[in-house]
């Protein structure tokens, strides 16, 4: 069968295989270096097991050393002791000298024959007070077992003080081939490994004392991190099966050369995947040019696209970018702003230099989060309020090159706040009217009282008058009255006056007690008609930042709906109260009544403008009163009234902030 495949020419095939050579080489590098790195690392754990073993070994010779050196020492006192005739201070003497050379001990006692305490430094209390007799039972034990065998003996560990492991030695005292006595030195385990234990040793290893069980008694180190390796060795003295256990941890200094034979790896890596990216390097280099196209487009779209104004400037507060929405806006076009620096074309003149402190703050970087507040002004020399809103400008290298800002026209906005607040304040104004005129027959009465007695009290001043025998302080009581009476009129006259007077929101200090009492003074007839008590309590508090005015408002409305609502009520609970509870940062008002309460369904719309449950409402009182007192930085709410007597009523409370001016 012919092979009818084109055969590849030589020249190909060499190529191929010439392109194939690189590719195998960097194939035969990555075995070598990966076998290199295995063998360092067996070369690495055989050295490192071996200073482990030898440093275990000398840790080991050392501890004995010092406990063999120790057991010497209490064998020689021991046998002074058993000799000397002033042999307590002999002991205090020499068991004083060897707790100050010795510190991994922490306690020396004598006991005669029958384990009572002789003498003992530092202290004569044990280890564990609360054991009755000698000690621990394994202390008992070594106690028996070393008077028979009448030599030096060590104890079993124990646990005390708080899980601390002891040991202890204990050496007979004999005189004469008799038994007088039991010298004990206590070792805390602990403390052994802390004094006995060299600081470079700690730096390297974990020394830990265990038993067969894997009990552990005490440890030593100032190491952290990975062990790699350990090594037991007996611990004998004392014995008991109990062990040395150091655990080597991985050394930093040999992070170096792994890591150099990791780069190696890593570079050769890179080179062979190289090859294999070459071929494509130009198809993906011509795919990202495009893509770059069609985001530059994108993005030239979107901006395009944006109303809000959007402006470039660099940390000099040049201008590097504008979008068509901020030349629209300033009516300036690209090139007569971009390369621009202070002061910018748009500038209002007259205000050049708040503009420039303001354009300060920005370059140095203390921008207000929440935007500002700035006039700018059109190419044609119209004036507009813009809103600014100033954000870092971060290259693609996180460098910060400049600041990026976006503008917004709130010009018909604040126009149409402006206009709502006028609306608001008008509307307030009305509320303040209607109230008057439907108060108005109260007050007339009210007003109407004071008038007749002061006509009453002429007409008898002009009787007086007319009689020969009048004096002048026959009349100057009536007159003392007629001046009262006037008086009063002129209050209410003024009272009303004051409350429905037109005048600007204004925040100054002023008395609750003061509002409160033109407020009864309002309502004081309209209770009476209805036979209502109005229980007031104003504790003495500090003049508050209030408009006056406004608030009495407030507490007008507030105080008419109680009544109102009271109207079916039973004239012995007819009570309206008014308590003032401050705090530390506010006042809390509330007007209670016993009325017939507010329903469910209802309280969600209770302050929602022109809602009413009455047949020739407005609605718009308690959402006046509650754009007052959010006007002044408080809160207005209803509750139920659980103190009620008919068992329903309500609660309407409202805060005001104690802070200054």
């Amino acid at each position: 069968m012919i092979d009818a495949r084109p055969s590849l020419p030589s020249s190909a095939r060499r190529l191929r295989w010439l392109l194939a050579l690189p590719k195998l080489g960097i194939v035969l590098l990555l075995a070598s270096l990966l076998t290199l790195l295995w063998l360092t690392h067996q070369n690495e754990i055989d050295e490192d097991r071996a200073t482990l073993i030898k440093d275990v070994l000398w840790l080991e010779q050392n501890i004995r050393f010092h406990l063999n050196g120790n057991e010497e020492q209490l064998q020689q006192l021991a046998s002074d002791l058993g000799t000397q005739t002033d042999s307590k201070g002999l002991f205090q003497l020499r068991a004083a000298h060897l707790l100050k050379n010795n510190p991994e001990i922490s306690q020396f006692l004598w006991f005669d024959a029958n384990r009572k305490v002789i003498d003992a430094l530092p202290t004569a209390r044990l280890p564990d007070q609360e054991i009755a007799a000698f000690g621990p039972p394994v202390t008992d034990k070594a106690f028996e077992l070393a008077s028979r065998l009448g030599k030096r003996f060590y104890s079993e560990p124990f646990f005390l003080d708080g899980n601390r492991a002891f040991i202890e030695i204990l050496v007979p005292v004999f005189a004469k081939q008799e038994l007088k006595g039991m010298l004990v030195a206590v070792y805390p385990l602990d403390t052994l490994l802390s004094n006995l234990v060299p600081w470079w040793f700690t730096e390297k290893y974990q020394v830990v004392i265990v038993d067969n069980n894997d009990v552990q008694y005490a440890a030593k180190s100032n190491i952290q991190g990975k062990s790699t390796q350990s090594y037991e060795i007996p611990f004998d003295p004392p014995g008991y099966g109990m062990e040395l256990r150091v655990t080597s941890y991985q050394s930093a200094d040999k992070s170096l050369p792994r890591l150099l034979t990791l780069a190696i790896i890593a570079l050769a890596a890179g080179v062979f995947w190289s090859l294999w990216l070459v071929r494509d390097l130009m198809k993906k280099r011509s795919q990202a040019e495009e893509a770059l196209r069609a985001e530059h487009a994108f993005r030239a779209a979107m901006e395009d696209s944006l109303t809000v104004g959007m402006r470039a400037r660099d940390l000099n507060g040049r201008v590097i970018y504008v979008n068509p929405a901020f030349c629209k806006m300033t009516g300036f076009s690209p090139d007569e702003l971009v390369g621009k620096t202070p002061p910018m074309p748009y500038w209002v003149p007259e205000q050049i230099d708040e503009t420039f402190a303001m354009h300060q703050i920005v370059l140095a970087g203390n921008a207000p989060p929440d935007g500002f507040e700035i006039s700018f002004m059109r190419k044609n020399g119209e004036r507009f309020d813009a809103l600014v809103y100033e954000a870092r400008l971060i290259d693609g290298n996180g460098r910060h090159t400049g600041w990026m800002a976006s503008v917004l026209d709130i010009t018909e906005r604040k126009r149409t706040e402006e206009l709502a607040r006028l609306q608001q304040e008008q509307l307030q104004f009305t509320s303040r009217l209607v109230t008057m005129g439907e108060m108005a027959s109260t007050l007339a009465h009210e007003l109407n009282q004071p008038l007749a007695a002061i006509a009453s009290y002429n007409t008898g001043c002009l009787n007086l008058l007319e009689r020969p025998d009048c004096q002048p302080q026959d009349i100057r009581p009536a007159l003392e009255k007629i001046g009262v009476q006037a008086q009063r009129a002129g209050k209410i006259i003024r009272r009303v006056h004051d409350f429905v007077r037109k005048s600007e929101p204004k925040r100054a200090p002023c008395a609750l007690a003061e509002v409160f009492e033109d407020c009864l003074g309002f309502v004081e007839a309209d209770a009476r008609k209805r036979h209502i008590r109005i229980a007031c309590e104003i504790p003495q508090l500090p003049p508050i930042p209030a408009d006056r005015l406004m608030l009495e408002q407030v507490m007008l409305n507030l105080i008419r709906n109680g009544m109102e609502a009271m109207a079916p009520t039973p004239e012995a609970w007819r009570v309206l109260s008014i308590d003032v509870v401050p705090s530390d940062n506010e006042v809390r008002i509330s007007v209670s009544d016993n009325g017939s309460g507010i329903a469910p369904d209802i309280r969600d719309k209770l302050f929602t403008a022109f809602f009413t449950t009455k047949p020739e409402g407005m609605g718009v009182g308690l959402s006046i009163c509650r754009s007052i007192i959010e006007f002044h930085r408080g809160r207005l709410w209803a509750e139920d009234n659980p103190h009620s007597p008919s068992g329903s009523g309500t609660i309407f409370i409202f805060t005001l902030p104690l802070e200054t001016e």
